[in-house]
């Protein structure tokens, strides 16, 4: 009988001491989101409708054609493209074409510098390669399209293909610096091997390129060449940012090492974007020799490649479309304001490329982004 108060009396005291631990685990502060989750606040709290439904309709509607816009915005451009040549003369005509070369091999670079995090300084080489190899087609063998085009393609591919598995072993300025060099030596190779590149004067006298017999020889016609070819570039490129495949690209231009611990094969990765890059540039060398009808050393040299990076700057590296429209202003610059600036274009252009720096450090695709939001 004495012993079973004493028993009710440690019962009693652990059971307190247990409600004290409870006590002080829930007075313990959590995570600001721990208690977030816990109670819900807002709209689900009060029992309103959360996601589409609590939109507004303007809001709503906005994100239900948001794809609609650009679509529709790249339709228009390439309806304007294709009745550039009915309104324009032959000079600006042939300006257009040109930009259009350009673009490609600036948007082939932007996905090395802004997809990949490759920065190249000599991405030129392959534009050259492809464009001596669809000279070269259509002088010994034939002109008819797409003959010339594929060849400047397949080129660009093999000569990216032989170079990039040493560069891209290589990472951030040393790879900007080995791409240099190997830029430099396919430039030097052009330059000295006279019987097949022409040496120092180049491969000039190229014939038209043919369509069903027809040789192209109006500037429009080479246009509409150039503009679909240029698209379907566009379009392969833009495809493959926006897959998987792309997306991994960006991953690994973020954190390779992190990639890598994932599993992802990141030297092979990079490596096939260097090749496909490379293809792309070779196909806007056959689009130059079809619109030039002359290649030179300096279509592969550093000044081209340095023009080509500094497009993808100002346009926006990351970003396709940026990288075309920096081409167009780098092309504008060079070729329709510099004349007119007694050869000081190339100055203008290094403004340009300061104030982009400084006030658009995303370029033109960063403010574009920046005002949609």
């Amino acid at each position: 009988m004495d012993g079973q108060p004493a028993g009710d009396a440690e019962e009693r005291s652990a059971a307190t001491d247990a409600e004290r631990r409870s006590m002080a685990r829930e007075a313990e502060p959590r995570p600001r989101g721990q208690e977030t989750a816990q109670r819900p606040v807002g709209p689900e709290a009060e029992g309103r409708p959360v996601g589409r439904e609590a939109q507004p309709r303007s809001v709503a509607r906005t994100a239900r054609h948001g794809p609609l816009l650009p679509a529709g915005l790249a339709a228009a451009v390439v309806a304007g493209l294709a009745a550039a040549p009915l309104f324009l003369a032959p000079f600006a005509t042939t300006t257009l074409t040109r930009i259009l070369v350009f673009a490609l091999l600036a948007v082939s670079l932007d996905l090395l510098v802004g997809v990949s995090g490759l920065p190249s300084l000599g991405h030129a080489a392959y534009f050259g390669a492809g464009a001596y190899a669809a000279g070269w087609i259509s002088i010994h063998t034939t002109s008819a399209v797409p003959l010339p085009l594929l060849a400047g393609a397949a080129t660009g591919a093999l000569a990216a293909a032989a170079t990039g598995w040493v560069a891209v072993r290589a990472h951030g300025v040393y790879f900007l610096m080995l791409t240099l060099a190997l830029g430099e030596l396919l430039h030097q190779l052009a330059q000295t091997w006279d019987s097949v590149t022409g040496g120092a004067n180049g491969m000039a006298a190229i014939p038209s390129a043919e369509l069903g017999g027809e040789p192209l020889r109006l500037a429009g016609y080479v246009y509409w060449y150039v503009l679909a070819a240029a698209l379907l570039g566009f379009l392969t490129l833009w495809l493959v940012a926006r897959s998987p495949y792309g997306a991994a690209l960006r991953g690994i231009r973020d954190n390779e090492p992190r990639m890598r611990a994932l599993g992802y094969p990141t030297r092979i990765y990079k490596y096939a974007a260097f090749v496909l890059a490379g293809a792309v540039a070779g196909a806007a060398g056959g689009l130059l020799a079809a619109q030039e009808r002359l290649v030179t050393p300096a279509d592969l040299g550093f000044t081209t490649a340095a023009l080509a990076l500094l497009a993808v700057v100002i346009g926006g590296a990351g970003s396709l479309w940026g990288a075309a429209l920096g081409a167009a202003l780098v092309i504008l610059v060079r070729d329709v304001i510099g004349p007119d600036l007694d050869g000081h274009g190339t100055l203008l252009l290094g403004v340009v490329f300061i104030a982009v720096v400084y006030l658009l450090p995303r370029g033109a695709a960063g403010l574009v982004r920046r005002r949609g939001r």
